[in-house]
């Protein structure tokens, strides 16, 4: 489904990525660890067309998104690629970005009508579906004010299925919120997960990584350091950088 091939990325003289490669298979869920500043949000926004890069290319269910250095890049194809991506691929932030002055309704139904050119019934229609799907069809006419962090954030959530995405990026979905408001919106990843949505999550609820994940990628200083499935990853990782940043969570896993 998405596959990142020799991805490399600086910022002036900085690199950040030096010649990353990750294959998703459709119907899987990574997740992302690694400390701050790692490159795990960076990474998915290169996914998505939110950041360019130099080299190296990604693939989106065969859409070729290439690197600025790259032959094979020509800006207004790249343009092209990045839509068709965006059509494919939903993304959650760590911040709602909610329209303030909309209602939870409005919106999820902004871009199905706006991009996808939805009958307004149908796309009201759609998107009461899943603000239920979200648990918040008792909140259609509430605004972003009047709603909790994990309530914003499952509107968030709702909002990007509203495009019918293929897969879902989700950069810190919680980092945001209360420790309270976690559970809520991370048991709507899970719902998602279990009707196999194709899904990338950078995240640092390592019970949720374990848990839920067909493979973990543990990320440092823009590299990919170590990568497996989520009992070897947890149990008994390879490299000693994962194990030190795992060990605290170790004891935990293994009882």
């Amino acid at each position: 489904m998405i596959n990142i091939c020799n991805l490399s990325k600086q910022y002036g003289h900085q690199p950040l990525f030096r010649h990353l490669d990750l294959d998703v298979a459709k119907g899987s869920v990574v997740a992302i660890i690694g400390p701050s500043g790692s490159g795990k949000s960076t990474l998915l926004r290169c996914i998505n067309g939110l950041e360019t890069f130099q080299g190296g290319c990604i693939s989106v269910d065969g859409q070729k998104l290439f690197g600025n250095g790259e032959q094979g890049y020509h800006k207004a194809s790249n343009y092209k690629v990045v839509k068709n991506i965006r059509r494919k691929v939903g993304m959650v932030f760590q911040q709602f970005n909610l329209f303030p002055h909309l209602t939870a309704l409005h919106n999820v139904t902004v871009a199905p009508i706006s991009v996808l050119g939805i009958d307004k019934t149908a796309a009201e229609s759609h998107a009461i579906s899943l603000l239920k799907k979200v648990q918040l069809d008792g909140k259609v006419d509430s605004y972003p004010g009047q709603l909790s962090g994990g309530e914003q954030q499952r509107v968030a959530i709702a909002r990007a299925l509203a495009m019918k995405p293929d897969a879902m990026l989700f950069d810190e979905p919680t980092s945001s919120l209360d420790p309270e408001m976690i559970d809520e919106v991370l048991a709507v990843i899970k719902d998602l997960v279990s009707e196999g949505m194709t899904t990338i999550i950078a995240t640092h609820e390592m019970d949720f990584a374990r848990n839920v994940s067909t493979q973990v990628v543990f990320m440092e200083k823009g590299g990919i350091i170590e990568c497996g499935n989520p009992q070897d990853m947890f149990s008994n990782p390879t490299n000693s950088r994962t194990k030190v940043f795992l060990s605290n969570f170790m004891g935990k896993f293994c009882q």
